[in-house]
């Protein structure tokens, strides 16, 4: 047991791949039997050594997602939530719905002034940012329906992390000395992130209260953490601040299976979430709304190919913020929002001459309608089973509140709501009425976990973490395979692009979209704005011959690996 980390290192030195190239800096890598892409190396080697067990992918999720809530705290969690779109062997589909719910008690108007001005750090840090955790229930939920080995050997590697350690990579010191005045802030009774001195690489970092609530996990499913000792810790946190999770909330979470959202771009089959994600409708409207642009003629990130693709967000993004939201308490309106005529129709009335101004664009009309941190990982196992998750706290490391005694961080959610229509969040988001806050309801979401398949083939698992880029970030990285031919690490390394409707710009990458096509873009009115790292993209391509092709992002500390 004590060993336990070298052995973690020597499978990460030791997963080989059995072929490989170069490709911006990274390694293009193919393997026969399976693949898993996560953001932390240790996640990605826990997650192989759960397949070549004999485990599926679902087995190797499990085990993914709480080894991140233990190597990966800033998005990793057990006290957020998420989104899965699983694909089986033999074609079947189905999407399982774990995100965070508003507490019982939530008001729509709680983060908001006597002047009814919203105040934003509410809904940012502290108890009362926290929405129901659903992550605990969703990895219970699909373990019933579709695992195979036994739950506590799933736990397992994610129990023994947390208890000896694992030592931090340099951007994990960086970060964790960054928040620690935000830390101490909301964490009056200690955290075990907060230490004396600054944190440095390698340094290890041990949860011993997070192993003991993982051990209740192991032991009980899902009712060790929204029952019993978990739970009295969650409602003791609450009671420590302003906060409004009760153990009725814990008590009455549920995960929920929906029906994916499918449709087609060119003859490949898209397979992505439904609502409360908006990322499924999104990604699906935007690929109908440029399909009638020869984008392989043009090129990667041509002048033509940059104000189609921009010229479709804008109008996908309006529609986003006026009509999308929680299904069980919204009228959502599917049909119309992922209509093919429809998208094509519109985009047959833009001009790519000059740019549209935001202003003149306001959300399509229909009858009866009604973080940047966030992590994803894509598995596919030997049996050619694939999961698309991706996860999150919100903002990185979410409220900043561990839940003393029980070591895990809470997410700060709520901020995901329309805290008032108009006001945008913390991504820059604008919504409405339909994403309005009320007790029990679900926060819409910009995740977009996806598969593709073509001919009845498994053909692509893909997804990211980003906020409000991580729709236009599955966007670019599906493009770039099926139109522009790139291996699926040169999809994911390729430097990318964003436009939300509001605020009226272009995000451009360093390295994305060239001078001179800049140049063009702003004299015909697009605004440019220069911004960081866009997104951490993880995906599988499976090639004709049935290996699988795999690209971690370079953006961060993923890693590839399979066998």
């Amino acid at each position: 047991m004590k060993h336990f980390w070298l052995f973690i290192v020597l499978c990460y030195i030791t997963t080989g791949c059995n072929t490989q190239r170069r490709t911006n800096n990274q390694d293009t890598q193919t393997y026969k039997n399976g693949a898993v892409v996560t953001a932390h190396p240790i996640a990605s080697s826990i997650g192989v050594d759960i397949l070549k067990k004999g485990g599926n992918a679902i087995d190797a999720t499990i085990a993914v997602k709480f080894a991140l809530a233990v190597v990966y705290p800033n998005a990793g969690n057990i006290g957020g939530g998420g989104f899965m779109v699983y694909r089986s062997k033999t074609g079947e589909i189905a999407s399982l719905d774990f995100r965070e719910k508003a507490p019982l008690s939530a008001s729509r108007d709680m983060y908001l002034d006597q002047e009814g001005k919203p105040i934003t750090d509410l809904s940012l840090y502290g108890p009362l940012a926290a929405g129901v955790p659903g992550s605990v229930a969703g990895m219970d939920e699909a373990y019933k329906k579709y695992g195979s080995l036994p739950w506590k050997e799933l736990l397992a590697p994610a129990i023994r992390l947390a208890r000896e350690g694992f030592p931090i990579t340099q951007q994990q010191a960086e970060e964790f000395n960054h928040y620690k005045k935000r830390f101490q802030a909301h964490n009056q009774q200690g955290a075990a992130i907060i230490k004396d001195g600054l944190w440095q690489k390698d340094d290890l970092f041990q949860q011993t209260e997070l192993a003991a609530t993982l051990e209740r996990i192991a032991q009980e499913g899902r009712d060790g953490f929204y029952k019993g000792k978990t739970a009295d810790y969650i409602v003791e946190e609450m009671k420590r601040g302003n906060g409004i999770i009760s153990h009725q909330d814990l008590t009455d979470y549920n995960a929920q299976w929906r029906e994916p959202i499918v449709g087609y771009y060119r003859d490949n089959k898209i397979i992505s979430m439904p609502p409360p994600s908006s990322g499924g409708i999104a990604l699906l409207a935007l690929l109908q709304s440029i399909e009638r642009y020869p984008l392989r003629q043009w090129g990667f990130q041509a002048d033509s190919t940059v104000r189609a693709i921009v010229e479709a967000e804008r109008r996908i993004y309006a529609d986003r913020a006026t009509h999308l939201g929680d299904p069980d308490f919204y009228n959502v309106p599917v049909a119309q929002l992922t209509d093919a005529s429809f998208n094509n129709t519109r985009m047959s009335k833009v001009s790519l001459s000059k740019a549209t101004d935001s202003e003149s664009i306001k959300a399509s009309k229909f009858a009866g309608y009604e973080s940047e941190e966030t992590t994803h990982f894509s598995i596919v196992d030997k049996e050619g089973n694939a999961v698309s998750l991706t996860t999150t706290i919100n903002g990185s490391y979410g409220s900043c509140v561990w839940v003393g005694g029980a070591g895990f961080l809470l997410n700060n959610e709520m901020d995901d709501f329309s805290v008032k229509p108009g006001s945008p969040n913390m991504y820059g988001l604008l919504g409405g009425k339909a994403n309005a806050i009320q007790p029990g309801k679900r926060m819409l979401s910009a995740m977009t976990p996806t598969i593709i398949e073509k001919d009845g083939k498994l053909r692509m698992v893909v997804g990211t973490p980003g906020g409000s880029t991580i729709i236009t970030s599955v966007l670019q990285t599906i493009l770039n395979v099926l139109e522009f031919d790139m291996s699926a690490q040169e999809s994911v390394s390729a430097a990318r692009f964003h436009h939300q409707w509001k605020p009226d710009y272009i995000d451009v990458e360093e390295k994305a979209i060239n001078a001179e096509i800049r140049k063009s873009l702003e004299k015909d009115g697009y605004k440019i704005n220069k911004r960081g790292p866009i997104g951490r993209v993880e995906n599988i391509v499976i090639l004709p011959n049935g290996r699988l092709q795999t690209g971690a992002d370079p953006r961060g500390d993923d890693k590839a690996m399979g066998y």
